[in-house]
């Protein structure tokens, strides 16, 4: 969860063409597919790389939790949520991604939207100032959307779409890094303490609700990305004296927010164009029992 290589972002044009394929087939099935596993460490995430195809995402259903109310205050990783994750997996579909000399996979648009919307709204992020485009901005930052092992500067190892290492999982009750499904829904839970931490460094600072949107989201992106003791030193005013992979982590949470909300946008034009709108939201509603 330290530092991470600087995405490459492609084009919007072939996205469109791509989500256009996708909600013309309706996305009913499951491809029922993992990740490619990996174990190199990307030389610690300290050089860039080139990604071959960084497919963003597209508009899904959100998903309420069939839990009760008094358990979810617990941990959702503690409860009996198997079901509740077997039915978002098998709305996933992945494509073929090359970093560096490996093929590996990451989830194709719809996934993407559909894993960061419902994580965002069953951590309740719009308590906080955040919503599902910063889930998706901090798995940007972290990994391009690329399910991986990476490494810390002082050799631990992160693990997954989300780099969560194994303290840090253990905290906030992640059984398993490498389950993108259930990291990302870690990975809302972990960003609403961050946001409230973050919140209260700059409580006292004087700035338009614009300027503490995005201090808010800067605060986030170091909480995440720092430890304890690195985090402690911001006030919200020397962001500028914060190491350069800290500053790198908070650019590219903020360029994919904006992706997310690009592509959101992106999909709707789709579904209106093919004549199908709300398809993939309608089949995922009645296939949850939603």
């Amino acid at each position: 969860m330290k530092e991470r290589v600087a995405p490459q972002h492609t084009t919007s044009v072939h996205y469109v063409v791509m989500l256009a394929g996708l909600v013309a087939v309706g996305l009913t099935g499951s491809m029922g597919s993992t990740p490619a596993p990996v174990s190199d460490t990307l030389a610690q995430r300290t050089s860039a790389v080139a990604v071959a195809q960084a497919a963003p995402a597209a508009r899904p259903a959100l998903v309420a939790l069939a839990a009760d109310p008094a358990a979810a205050a617990v941990s959702p990783f503690r409860m009996n949520m198997s079901g509740y994750y077997d039915q978002l997996r098998s709305k996933l579909h992945w494509l073929p991604v090359r970093l560096g000399d490996s093929m590996l996979k990451t989830p194709d648009p719809q996934s993407r939207l559909l894993l960061v919307e419902a994580a965002a709204k069953n951590a309740g992020l719009d308590q906080v100032g955040l919503s599902y485009r910063d889930v998706y901005g901090i798995i940007n930052a972290e990994t391009s959307w690329i399910p991986r092992m990476g490494a810390s500067k002082d050799g631990t190892p992160n693990l997954g779409i989300a780099q969560f290492e194994p303290a840090t999982a253990r905290a906030v009750g992640l059984t398993d890094p490498t389950d993108p499904v259930q990291a990302v829904h870690a990975l809302a839970l972990h960003l609403k303490d961050a946001a409230i931490w973050s919140a209260k460094r700059i409580a006292n600072l004087k700035l338009t609700p614009e300027e503490r949107a995005l201090k808010l989201r800067e605060g986030v992106s170091i909480y995440y990305n720092l430890s304890t003791k690195g985090r402690s030193v911001w006030n919200g005013l020397n962001t500028a004296k914060l190491p350069i992979e800290t500053r790198r982590h908070i650019a590219n949470a903020r360029i994919g927010a904006q992706e997310a909300a690009e592509l959101e946008e992106q999909l709707q034009s789709v579904r209106a164009r093919v004549g199908v709108p709300g398809m993939m939201t309608a089949s995922f509603q009645k296939n949850s029992g939603g």
